[in-house]
C-alpha cells in the first residue's frame, strides 16, 4: 500500500516546542484519516530545528464505498410524517425510498450510496486544515500574509506513493501559496541546496547526506555518547542532565560536540552556580572530575563543523563564558559582605501574597511553627528556629537575584562561610525540599521541621483565604505542598497530629478574614486524602481503601493511617478478607433495606436470650469475641493482628446466612436477627468503613 510523506520546512523552531508539534502533527492526520474512514499500518513523526516530518504506512488508494440507510415512517403513515422524512433525508419523491418489512410492519427506507474517493483527492484536503488547525503555543505572521505558524515557512513536500499531491497551503495576504512539491533543504550551512526526495527512505538518507540527523532520539544519543567520549579522554564524566539534552536535540541538526575550558579563577563560585549559568544561557554541559566535583571543562555542542575540527567555536565560547562567569562571581563576592541575618529585614519588601502579608511575616510565621514541629519530632527546636529565619535570606541576594533556581542552595553556602551551624546551613539549602516526585527528600530532622513548616505555612494561608486549586488550576503550587508533607512524614515516619499542626499554622497568622481554623483544617484534611491517593497509588494501594479509613473521622496521623490501609489491603486480599467483605455488603444491604421499609434503626444491642439456633448464638459469640479482642489491637495499632481477629468471623458467618432465616415470623426474633447483622457492620466498621471498599 503506497506510503504519505508530509514535511514542513520552515525556519528555526523553539526547541522546546518541536517534540510536542511532532507529536500533534501525527495526532492531526490521524484524526483526520479516520474520519474519512481511511486506516493505516504505521505513523511515525520527527523534528528537527527546521522541520516537522509525518510519514505513514499501508494508506489504501481510495475511500471504502459507503451505503448509509435512513429507517423512515411505516408505510401508510400520515402525510406530514412522510414529509418531514423524506426533507431529512434530502430526497423529494416516496419513489427514491424502499418499501421493507421488518417483521412489524413495512416501512420506508432512504438509501444512500457512496462511492469512494482517491486518497490523494482525500489528503490534498486534509494538510491544509491541519496546518490551519495546528495548536501552536505561539505563532506568527510575516510580511503581508495573515496565517499564523510558529515560524516562516519555506515549502512543504506531500509525496503519496511517490506522487506530488495536487495542492497548497495559503499563506494569505499577498504571500501567495506554498505549492506541495517533493523537495526540500539541508542543514543551513553544510548543505543549503535544495533537492528531490522519491520517499522516506530516500528522503531520511539524503537529509543525513546533507547533514542533517532526522530522528530526535538519535541525535540525543549521538550528543550524549560524543560528550561522554570527550570526558573520558580527559579523565572526567559527563554530569548527567537529561532536560539539557533533550533542550540541545532540539537546538542542532548535525551535532558536533566540542570541549572547552573555563578559567580557574572561577573554580572557587559554587558549582552549582557556574551549572547553571552555563546551562541556562549557553547550554553547556558540566563535567565532574573522579571525586564527583566540577572540573574546569564545558562540552558544547555545535551545530556545523569547521575545518579548524571547531577551535575557533571554542574559543569564541570561552570568550563568552568567561564574560558570563564574571559576573557570577562579582556577584559571589559582593554576597558575602553582607551576613545572611543582616539581609533579613529587606525581605519586608518583598510581598509573598497580598493577603498573606509579606516574605519577611512568612519567615516569622515558619520560625514559630518549625520550633513545634521539631520539639514534636525530637529534633532541635533552637537550630528549627535559626535555620527558619535564615531561610528566605538568599532571595535578596545577587546570585539568587541573577539565578533564582539556586535559592536555598546558597544560602547553605553563605551560611557556612559564616560559621552557621552544618544543622542550620544544611536545613537553610533543603527547606524547599522535595520539589517533585523525582526530587530527594530531606531526612536531617531539623531540615525536616523547616520544611514542613514552610509548606504548612502555605498550604493554611491559601485555604484560609479560600484560594483552594480547582480543577487543573493550581497556581500557588498547593498540590506540590500537599505531596511534599506527605512525602516528609511518610518517609521519616512521623508521628504528627495534622489536625493540631493546621491549626497551630492557622494561629500564626495575625491578619483578618481567614476561614475559622476548624473549617480549614477539615478541607485541608480532605485536600490530603486526596494527595495521598495520588501518592499510594504508585505504591500500589488502592483508593477505596484510603476512603474507608479516612471515612471513619479522626484519623490525621498519616503513618498510623497508612500502616491501617496497608493491613486493610492485605486482608481483603485474602480469601477470608474477600469471603467477609462480601458478607459485610450482604449483611448490610439487608438491615438497610428492612430499615427503610419498618421506618426504625436496628443499631441496638443483640438480646442474648431470643437467640434460639445454634448458628446465630455462634455467630454472637465470635462477634463478641472479635470485637475484644480487636479493641486492644486497634490501641497498640497491631492493624495486622485486628485483622486476623476478624479474619476468625468468616466461618460463623457464613455458617449464619447458610442456615439462619433473617426475616422470621416472629417479630421479635426477626427484630434480633436485624440487630445481629447490624452488629457485623458495627464490629467491621471499628477498623475501617468496609462499605466504602469495592468488591
Amino acid at each position: 500500500m503506497p506510503e504519505l510523506l508530509i514535511e514542513f520546512f520552515s525556519e528555526e523552531i523553539p526547541a522546546r516546542m518541536q517534540a510536542r508539534a511532532a507529536d500533534d502533527l501525527k495526532r492531526l492526520v490521524t484524526e483526520k484519516l479516520a474520519a474519512n474512514g481511511l486506516s493505516f499500518s504505521a505513523a511515525e513523526a520527527h523534528s528537527t530545528p527546521r522541520r516537522l516530518t509525518l510519514v505513514l504506512d499501508g494508506l489504501a488508494e481510495r475511500t471504502a464505498d459507503v451505503r448509509e440507510e435512513k429507517k423512515g415512517p411505516r408505510v401508510g403513515s400520515p402525510e406530514q410524517a412522510v414529509a418531514g422524512f423524506l426533507k431529512s433525508a434530502g430526497l423529494t419523491s416516496l419513489d427514491q425510498c424502499e418499501q421493507r418489512d421488518t417483521g412489524k410492519g413495512v416501512f420506508y427506507f432512504a438509501v444512500a450510496e457512496k462511492k469512494g474517493r482517491p486518497t490523494a483527492e482525500v489528503l490534498a484536503e486534509i494538510i491544509p486544515a491541519v496546518m490551519a488547525d495546528f495548536p501552536w503555543p505561539k505563532s506568527m505572521r510575516w510580511g503581508t500574509g495573515t496565517v499564523r505558524w510558529v515560524r516562516p515557512l519555506h515549502s512543504i513536500i506531500a509525496l503519496f506513493g511517490g506522487t506530488v499531491l495536487e495542492g497548497s497551503f495559503d499563506l494569505g495576504g499577498n504571500q501567495g501559496k506554498l505549492v506541495f512539491g517533493n523537495s526540500t533543504r539541508g542543514h543551513r550551512f553544510l548543505s543549503p541546496d535544495a533537492f528531490t526526495v522519491s520517499d522516506f527512505a530516500d528522503y531520511k538518507a539524503k537529509l543525513r547526506a546533507a547533514h542533517v540527523v532526522l530522528d530526535r532520539e538519535e541525535r540525543k544519543a549521538k550528543i550524549k555518547a560524543d560528550a561522554e567520549a570527550l570526558a573520558a579522554k580527559e579523565g572526567l564524566t559527563l554530569s548527567p542532565d537529561d532536560g539539557l539534552l533533550e533542550e540541545v536535540a532540539g537546538l542542532v541538526e548535525w551535532p558536533v560536540a566540542l570541549v572547552g575550558s573555563i578559567d580557574e579563577k572561577f573554580m572557587d563560585v559554587p558549582s552549582e552556580v557556574l551549572i547553571t549559568s552555563m546551562r541556562t544561557h549557553q547550554k553547556y554541559f558540566a563535567v565532574l572530575d573522579k571525586a564527583g566535583k566540577m572540573a574546569p571543562r564545558f562540552v558544547v555542542v555545535a551545530n556545523t563543523q569547521t575545518a579548524d575540527a571547531g577551535r575557533a567555536i571554542v574559543a569564541g565560547n570561552e570568550r563568552v563564558l568567561r564574560a558570563r562567569l564574571s559576573d557570577a562571581k562579582f556577584f559571589w563576592d559582593q554576597d558575602r559582605k553582607t551576613k545572611l541575618e543582616e539581609r533579613v529585614p529587606r525581605l519586608a519588601a518583598i510581598t509573598f501574597h497580598a493577603k498573606l502579608g509579606t516574605v519577611a511575616e512568612k519567615v516569622t510565621r515558619v520560625q514559630i511553627l518549625a520550633a513545634e514541629i521539631a520539639r514534636a519530632i525530637g529534633a532541635d527546636a533552637d537550630a528549627a528556629t535559626r535555620a527558619a529565619l535564615l531561610s528566605k535570606a538568599d532571595l535578596v541576594t545577587e546570585v539568587v537575584g541573577e539565578f533564582p533556581e539556586v535559592q536555598g542552595i546558597m544560602g547553605r553556602y553563605y551560611a557556612l562561610g559564616e560559621g552557621e551551624n552544618p544543622v542550620v546551613a544544611e536545613a537553610i539549602a533543603e527547606h524547599y525540599k522535595p520539589l517533585g516526585p523525582s526530587d530527594t527528600c530531606p531526612k536531617a530532622p531539623v531540615s525536616v521541621a523547616v520544611a514542613l513548616a514552610d509548606k504548612l505555612d502555605t498550604l493554611v494561608g491559601f485555604f484560609a483565604i479560600d484560594e483552594k486549586p480547582t480543577g487543573s488550576k493550581d497556581p500557588y503550587a498547593l498540590r506540590r505542598a500537599a505531596l511534599g508533607i506527605i512525602r516528609l512524614i511518610l518517609e521519616n515516619g512521623l508521628r504528627l497530629n495534622l489536625t493540631q499542626v493546621f491549626k497551630a499554622a492557622h494561629g500564626a497568622y495575625s491578619v483578618g478574614g481567614f476561614a475559622a481554623a476548624d473549617s480549614v483544617a477539615s478541607d485541608l484534611m480532605a485536600f490530603f486524602a486526596d494527595r495521598l491517593k495520588v501518592t499510594l497509588r504508585d505504591q500500589g494501594v488502592r483508593h477505596d481503601l484510603i476512603d474507608a479509613v479516612f471515612a471513619l473521622g479522626g484519623e490525621d496521623d498519616l503513618v498510623r493511617l497508612l500502616a491501617r490501609v496497608k493491613a486493610l489491603q492485605a486482608f481483603v486480599g485474602s480469601e477470608e478478607g474477600a469471603n467477609l467483605l462480601a458478607a459485610y455488603k450482604r449483611a448490610s444491604n439487608i438491615v438497610r433495606i428492612e430499615e427503610k421499609k419498618d421506618g426504625k434503626s436496628y443499631d441496638q444491642p443483640v438480646d442474648p436470650a431470643l437467640l434460639t439456633l445454634a448458628e446465630e448464638k455462634d455467630l454472637y459469640g465470635a462477634l463478641t469475641d472479635a470485637a475484644a479482642t480487636a479493641k486492644p489491637l486497634l490501641a497498640q495499632e497491631d492493624f495486622t493482628g485486628t485483622m486476623g481477629a476478624l479474619a476468625r468471623l468468616r466461618g460463623p458467618v457464613d455458617a449464619f446466612f447458610d442456615k439462619v432465616t433473617v426475616n422470621a415470623e416472629q417479630a421479635d426474633l426477626r427484630a434480633n436477627r436485624l440487630r445481629l447483622l447490624s452488629q457485623i457492620r458495627a464490629t467491621l466498621n471499628a477498623v475501617a468503613d468496609f462499605s466504602r471498599i469495592e468488591g
